[in-house]
């Protein structure tokens, strides 16, 4: 008879669920079981120990010559020996050196001992017996002692993986090779492009990418494809992990985020299991966006590093990567999003077409897009009358997106500290002190010291009212930040892109001020002027070698020659030396100009010096009236920091 067909749930009902057979070996799989197992075997052993010798008398330990006495007494039965370990039973109890009594004794006959034993045994009809000290180990023993602990191991192992695998993780071994990318939910977007400023021109560049992952249909229908990668090339803290970001919660797709670092582990094919598996789970979300960040990690290219062995874990995540690039098309609405500061030392293979095929730069903010950054960051924070961010960012030439925001916080700490109810401009100022200078330092110098640094700073900021084009100097002061024991702050009026010669010049003439004035003082230089010296010899360097600023050299650039440690210079030895002598003339060249306008100006450098030990820190203002010099037209440029002391 053939069984009934199931029915049919009732409209309105849950379908009833199948049932489900009983597992008769799970018990067996829980730790429980295994230590109540363990117990039991433990147990076994003690109560089976306990059992066997409960009518045994304890045995007690004598000297040999006690043994002897006994044998001669006739007190010793039987005698059982394992090599010279002696035991046995006597007649009448005897006692070790505790007091304790028994019939049963142990002993053990030294190995010098030249006695007949064995006659004064017979003698004394005592049982004789013996045992082998060596004997066989049962099979069983040797093959628990030899397998049991990595049988033990195994075990252990299959229990977590099976833990694992019950929690959904794939179990230990399938977790290795699966991708550990973080998946942000696109229907809560976390950052948007309302949330990235300072960079609009990258943003109209992405908006693309956005309008691709929302209407592919526009472009498709032309023929149009999108690019499959996208590489956002910048300094860092430039906004590139943020950008990437942005795009997903502007496109409302998943966004795979993961670490180039990430992929690689100690195990070869590990990582380029977890690149196949990331670009699987990508295409079964698409559209969707992956983003590598930090790509240099395992993008480096391939002829230029050292390999020693032909597994090369690195190396084989790149080609998956490379592999997986090309296996996938453009219309399937998965876009690879890659951020690195370094794009000189990755493969060229990932930088072809129809790889990372488009190359995004992102540059630091200009001051418009610091004033929008801060916008940004100040969202939350609460902000006095007298705080102006168009002049914060005016200030702050340089700094990038990560930087203003460390700067704002570090303002509200400020304030917070100071018990403010808002933050103030003060707190700004302090703030961008503590970022640029460092924060303050409660040294004990001697008034020798003091008065050296006061010069030396003098030096630097008289240079910077009197060098025609020098950047204004906005704040001197002797009091000790960061690694420096006095500083200068020379700040732009706004920022510049192009350097003329003269104006290079003017910096190198401001940095040897300080040095100038120690010579100028006391006919002796000091160590104070280490970072001051780096400087120029760097713009000196700059002006020969890269930007054709010297007469003989030319308008030759060599900087590449200098680039790779195993790469050959372009010129000879001969260019060689004429580069070093042209760098020494033009720093020489500026020393000469700062020592003599500091002898020019011997008095104001004098009152600044003087005006600094009263009172530690002048501002721009109170530098203009001690020395009575106002500053003359200037052409804005980048910003200069004079300190004394290395840096």
């Amino acid at each position: 008879m053939a069984p009934a067909p199931p029915q049919a749930p009732a409209p309105g009902t849950a379908p009833k669920p199948p049932e489900k057979r009983p597992d008769l070996l799970a018990p067996m799989r829980t730790l429980r079981f295994w230590v109540m197992l363990a117990i039991l075997l433990v147990a076994n052993i003690v109560i089976s120990n306990l059992a066997f010798s409960a009518g045994q008398p304890p045995t007690v330990t004598i000297s040999y010559n006690t043994f002897l006495d006994q044998v001669d007494a006739g007190n010793v039965v039987s005698i059982t020996s394992t090599g010279e370990a002696i035991t046995g039973t006597v007649k009448s109890p005897v006692k070790d050196s505790s007091g304790t009594s028994s019939t049963r004794f142990q002993t053990q006959r030294p190995t010098f001992a030249n006695d007949d034993l064995e006659t004064a045994l017979r003698q004394h009809s005592v049982t004789m017996n013996a045992k082998d000290p060596n004997p066989p180990v049962p099979l069983w023993v040797t093959l628990l002692s030899s397998f049991g602990p990595a049988l033990l191991f195994v075990l252990l192992f299959l229990y977590l993986s099976r833990r694992a695998a019950s929690a959904g993780a794939g179990g230990i071994l399938g977790s290795f090779g699966q991708s550990r990318a973080r998946l942000y939910n696109p229907e809560r977007p976390s950052v948007t492009f309302e949330d990235v400023a300072g960079i609009d021109e990258v943003k109209a560049e992405l908006q693309e990418v956005v309008d691709f992952l929302r209407e592919p249909q526009k472009y498709q229908r032309l023929g149009g494809t999108m690019p499959k990668g996208v590489l956002l090339v910048g300094p860092p803290g430039t906004g590139k992990t943020l950008l990437a970001r942005a795009v997903a919660g502007e496109a409302k797709v998943p966004f795979f985020s993961i670490a180039a670092s990430e992929f690689v582990e100690a195990i070869v094919g590990v990582g380029a299991s977890r690149v196949r598996d990331l670009f699987a789970k990508a295409r079964a979300a698409a559209p969707a966006i992956i983003f590598i960040d930090e790509l240099d990690a395992i993008g480096r290219s391939r002829a230029a590093a050292v390999r020693i062995g032909g597994n090369d874990e690195q190396e084989q995540t790149l080609n998956q990567i490379l592999t997986e690039m090309d296996g996938f098309d453009s219309r399937e609405g998965v876009i690879v999003l890659a951020a690195t500061n370094r794009p000189d030392v990755l493969d060229p293979a990932l930088l072809r077409p129809g790889r990372f095929d488009r190359r995004v730069t992102v540059q630091p903010p200009d001051r418009r897009g610091r004033a929008a950054i801060l916008r940004i960051h100040t969202r939350n924070v609460p902000l006095a009358p007298d705080v102006n961010l168009d002049d914060i960012a005016s200030q702050t030439p340089g700094l990038v997106g990560a930087d203003l925001r460390n700067l704002v916080n570090e303002a509200a700490l400020g304030a917070a500290r100071n018990g403010g109810a808002a933050v103030t401009m003060a707190d700004f100022a302090e703030a961008i002190e503590k970022t640029l200078l460092g924060s303050e330092r409660k040294l004990m110098l001697s008034e020798l010291d003091r008065e050296r640094i006061a010069y030396h700073e003098s030096g630097h900021a008289l240079l910077g009212l009197l060098v025609p084009g020098a950047d204004p100097v906005k704040k001197v002061t002797i009091v000790p930040r960061g690694q420096a024991l006095g500083v200068t702050l020379q700040s732009p009026v706004d920022d510049r892109f192009n350097y003329a010669e003269d104006y290079l010049r003017a910096r190198m003439v401001g940095a040897l001020g300080g040095r100038a004035a120690e010579r100028l003082i006391y006919g002796v230089v000091t160590t104070g002027a280490e970072n001051d010296l780096q400087q120029v010899t760097r713009i000196a360097h700059e002006m020969v070698v890269r930007w054709g600023m010297s007469p003989k050299v030319g308008p030759l650039n060599f900087a590449d020659g200098e680039a790779g440690m195993f790469q050959q210079r372009p010129y000879g030895e001969a260019t060689a030396s004429l580069i070093d002598a042209e760098i020494r003339r033009i720093a020489e060249e500026c020393q000469e100009e700062a020592e003599k306008l500091l002898a020019e100006h011997r008095p104001q450098l004098d009152a600044l010096a003087h005006s600094l030990l009263k009172n530690d820190s002048l501002d721009e203002a109170e530098i203009i009236e001690v020395t009575g010099i106002k500053p003359g037209a200037r052409e804005p440029a980048a910003p200069a920091l004079r300190g004394t002391g290395p840096r």
